[in-house]
């Protein structure tokens, strides 16, 4: 069987398996959960073991194997759960996932030897703690026989040390025992008995209806009885014991394996599957197509609308809504909620508030909200970089924490929400927030602001920290310290054609809101014209539109500015910023409100042309130009337009 056409499937089942065992792994590190992520991380390396053994991936399957081995002493309660066992699994958790992703490359087999051993010792630490618990307690009581298995009443016997022809005696309490019900169970053996091969205790199982007193009493008269000690053995008050119900055939779900004796329930008729893997590249083939259907739809919206033909516009119409419907349809199957990429961040704070000495209490909100699976994957960097700027400049220090009357523990909170044709995804700490005076002298330092400032507003801050290798920290650490945090995020977003704000109060926290379209390929915008040249505006960030009249513009501080409805609004004029150099406008000009988080501009242009659903093609700018703009489109004409990057006005 040629495995390679399962790799896929493989490692899609395995990383879920993993991102579950990582979630479950911090559930028992906090000890919420009870005894349920004990059981989810046993079954979770259980599945992964029959998959990756399946597939002949000898290093996976070898670790998981010994992770297997160790939890279920931790399943049984015969390994407590400590400080060092958590970070054995969470290490051996993290060579797991790397092995399986080497694995699927077809790499070398990852070096798991070093691991196997400590896990191995430990499992074998841990039964030899058991043994020498046991025999103990055999050592302490002088009871030597094993106990029989079987149901039934327990029942150990003892003779007198001495007693001549004990194995007769013992044949004889026996038969006493009898009397009392069915003996089911003897050990050792009537026949060893009777050899006189035991030393002067043994034991039975009995099932009988009389009382535990009338047992004992017939049994110690049976002659040369020492002792009878009746009910199940203790055990050794060093090892605790806990029992916990384990579904076989639940952990043989996903491994498309078959359970020796379990039940399979009678099939009733043909199940139908209600849904099926896609690979993601093919959504992005079909993503492609449709965006290239839609640019054709407008070429025929605009031939048809320049016929006089009816049959030719009523045709070009049911044309343009099957595409419309079509397009909903792929662009809706591409949503995915952001709990896909969000379930790996609570391992990520974790292991980096423990490498910096802190206590985070970390939260993940509105993880249902639904991403283009694209834009997902792409957003993930970012707010990997926002996470640990939280964790190391953000939270201090439990005992700094202690001393300003906060909790030890920070607070950090990752959530997303619906934000119109928008999703906006938010990092907030309660920490110590920027400093805003460190970051105005390392500016000051750095030629970047003059030497007379002595303050900064909020976007001259967002610009400032966004820099390129700007840092306000002392040291470098493995978080940050570098100058590649905001800065990376920041050009990131924009490049996904999105938005960056940050909010900050000294010694409150700070919050970090990342405004993104919900797809990449194709957003609704407003085509704009200047002289003859056509510009988009999405939709996203315009709020309404006027037609610029003089009596709305006004003199502010020696700047022209925008009164509409006693709301001020600068002006930007997008002749100047594009630098066109062509006639002047003719007739009145309009004026585009467009606005980002809480604030909003006027954009004067020559005319307004309509809206249009538009392609989004992603291009590199020109070095050191402007960044006025976040990608670009071809509109039915065939004629290129730049998309407008809001952001880059407010």
């Amino acid at each position: 069987m040629n495995n390679a056409q399962y790799a896929e499937l493989f490692l899609t089942e395995s990383r879920e398996h993993v991102s579950a065992i990582n979630h479950s792994l911090l559930a028992l590190e906090r000890g919420t959960g009870g005894d349920e992520p004990v059981s989810a991380i046993f079954r979770g390396v259980h599945t992964i073991k029959g998959m990756s053994a399946t597939m002949g991936y000898t290093s996976v399957s070898t670790l998981s194997h010994e992770m297997e081995t160790l939890l279920d002493n931790v399943r049984r309660g015969t390994r407590a759960v400590d400080a060092v066992l958590m970070e054995l699994l969470f290490q051996s958790a993290d060579l797991l996932e790397r092995a399986i992703e080497d694995s699927v490359e077809g790499k070398a087999d990852t070096d798991v030897g070093g691991m196997v051993q400590r896990l191995h010792a430990e499992s074998t630490d841990v039964h030899s703690r058991k043994s020498r618990a046991m025999a103990a307690l055999t050592e302490e009581s002088g009871w030597s026989a094993v106990a029989p298995g079987g149901e039934g009443l327990l029942v150990r016997i003892r003779l007198v040390q001495g007693t001549p022809l004990k194995g007769v005696r013992a044949f004889l309490a026996v038969q006493a025992a009898k009397k009392l019900g069915d003996v089911v169970a003897c050990s050792p053996s009537l026949e060893a008995m009777q050899a006189d091969d035991f030393d002067h205790d043994f034991a039975i199982r009995l099932h009988t209806s009389e009382s535990l007193e009338d047992v004992r009493a017939v049994l110690e008269k049976a002659g040369d009885v020492k002792e009878v000690r009746l009910g199940e053995d203790e055990p050794p008050t060093e090892i605790p014991h806990q029992t916990m119900e384990f579904n076989v055939a639940e952990l043989a779900q996903g491994t498309g394996l078959s359970m020796p004796g379990a039940a399979v329930p009678e099939p009733t008729g043909i199940r139908q599957q209600r849904s099926v893997r896609i690979d993601l590249r093919r959504l992005d083939n079909l993503m492609n197509l449709i965006g290239e259907l839609v640019i054709t739809r407008g070429r025929l919206l605009q031939i048809a609308g320049a016929s006089e033909d009816a049959v030719l516009v009523d045709t070009v119409a049911q044309a343009s809504r099957l595409i419309a419907d079509l397009q909903d349809e792929i662009m809706t199957s591409r949503m995915v909620p952001v709990w896909q990429v969000f379930d790996r961040f609570p391992r990520l704070v974790r292991d980096a508030a423990r490498s910096v000495g802190k206590e985070v209490d970390f939260a993940i909100v509105g993880k249902e909200v639904e991403l283009d699976r694209s834009m997902l994957d792409e957003v993930g960097d970012p707010i990997v970089h926002l996470l640990r700027n939280a964790v190391d400049h953000g939270i201090e220090l439990p005992a700094d924490r202690l001393a300003k009357g906060k909790p030890a523990a920070g607070r950090l909170t990752l959530s997303a929400l619906r934000d119109r044709s928008a999703v906006a995804i938010r990092v907030t700490d309660d920490g110590r927030g920027i400093d805003r005076a460190r970051v105005l002298a390392r500016a000051q330092e750095h030629g970047l602001i003059e030497q007379s400032r002595t303050e900064l507003s909020d976007d001259e801050l967002m610009k400032l920290i966004s820099r390129a290798g700007f840092s306000t920290a002392e040291r470098v650490t493995d978080l940050s310290g570098r100058g590649v945090g905001v800065d990376a995020v920041y050009n990131r977003v924009r490049a996904l054609g999105g938005s960056v704000d940050i909010r900050s109060v000294p010694g409150e926290g700070t919050t970090v809101t990342l405004r993104l379209p919900l797809t990449l390929a194709i957003v609704r915008s407003l085509l704009a014209r200047i002289g003859d040249e056509t510009y988009a505006v999405p939709m996203t960030h315009v709020s309404e539109t006027v037609e610029l009249r003089p009596a709305l513009i006004q003199v502010l501080q020696g700047s022209n500015v925008l009164v509409l409805r006693d709301e001020v609004l600068p002006i930007f004029r997008l002749r100047t910023l594009v630098e066109y150099s062509g006639p002047d406008a003719t007739g009145r000009e309009q004026v585009v409100i467009v606005e980002l988080a809480e604030r909003r501009a006027a954009l004067v242009v020559d005319a307004l042309v309509g809206q249009q659903e538009i392609v989004v093609k992603q291009f590199d700018g020109a070095q050191d130009a402007r960044s006025l703009f976040s990608g670009a489109t071809i509109l039915g004409d065939g004629a290129p337009a730049l998309i407008l990057d809001v952001s880059s006005l407010l």
